[in-house]
């Protein structure tokens, strides 16, 4: 891998990551290029500089942001082409880690969202790199999705994966940096895309309200069974009775089995989150340590 590969890919990004913002639903805050505020006090503070807005960031400033927080980060340097900037662009918009183990599940190694040594063999033994490149942006708006923020950011995330997804895809197949540059941008009129993505902005799932609507239902079946049972003997000679305790019997079936799928469906829409949003703990490079996504 070559370092020029830094300068094509960060051109791309900056297509997405627009000028200033401050959307009042961005997680990111008040973002210039996609460099949020937070990140360029910590770069201000490290430099010894005093603090300032972002909307000041210079542009020596803005390449080594991206070059150390993002693009080293993932160790783009060590990854084949195309690959380098599908990652990079997924680490600038939801996070390195998070971007790392959507790479990582798409290579079938342990996904801790630290890159090492058996991500980056994994990835270069990799001979389908295309379709790597659609796998990790499956996976990506996949998460995106799931994001509570999807309904108002989604349709330009859409539009930014599915870019990423063309120009990685080109990238990948002609292994030089030059390749991307043929690629168009596609058009930007979906909307903002380069709000931020982290994980942590993931729709609530049901929590343990479900478990007690399920249990309150449970009651409440319990009690027609037993209103049921008493009128039981006496349904055989009155046709009215006979209705009731019919009707009794099949409303008690029917609330347990809501209260049945109440809990499968909250713990269906638990397992399903986890895996999309890669919150389950794996062995892997990051020495056991969890990843923050």
């Amino acid at each position: 891998m070559v370092a020029s590969s830094f300068d094509a890919a960060l051109a791309r990004v900056l297509v997405h990551e627009g000028g200033y913002s401050d959307h009042p639903a961005d997680p990111g805050g008040p973002t210039m290029q996609g460099v949020i505020q937070r990140v360029y006090d910590a770069y201000r503070t490290a430099k010894a500089a005093p603090r300032r807005s972002v909307r000041l960031l210079e542009r020596a400033e803005l390449v080594e942001i991206y070059r150390r927080q993002y693009w080293g980060a993932v160790r783009a340097d060590d990854l084949p082409p195309g690959i380098d900037y599908v990652v990079f662009d997924g680490a600038v918009n939801s996070g390195p880690a998070q971007s790392l183990k959507w790479l990582q599940r798409a290579l079938g190694v342990p996904a801790d969202g630290a890159i090492g040594a058996v991500t980056l063999a994994a990835a270069a033994a990799c001979a389908d790199r295309a379709g790597l490149v659609d796998t990790i942006c499956d996976r990506r708006l996949a998460m995106l999705k799931s994001l509570s923020t999807f309904k108002i950011f989604g349709a330009g995330w859409s539009r930014r994966v599915a870019d990423v997804r063309q120009a990685g895809r080109t990238w990948a197949q002609d292994a030089g940096a030059a390749a991307v540059s043929r690629v168009p941008v596609l058009p930007l009129d979906a909307g903002p895309s380069g709000a931020k993505a982290p994980a942590s902005s993931a729709a609530p799932l049901p929590g343990p309200q479900a478990g007690a609507s399920a249990a309150a239902g449970g009651l409440m079946a319990s009690a027609l069974a037993e209103a049921a049972r008493q009128v039981a003997p006496l349904a055989s000679g009155s046709p009215a009775l006979s209705l009731v305790f019919t009707c009794l019997t099949l409303a008690g079936l029917v609330l347990t089995c809501l209260g049945i799928g109440a809990v499968w469906w909250a713990d269906h829409a638990r397992i399903r989150q986890a895996g999309v949003l890669d919150l389950a703990e794996t062995g892997g490079e990051g020495a056991g340590a969890r990843a923050r996504p």
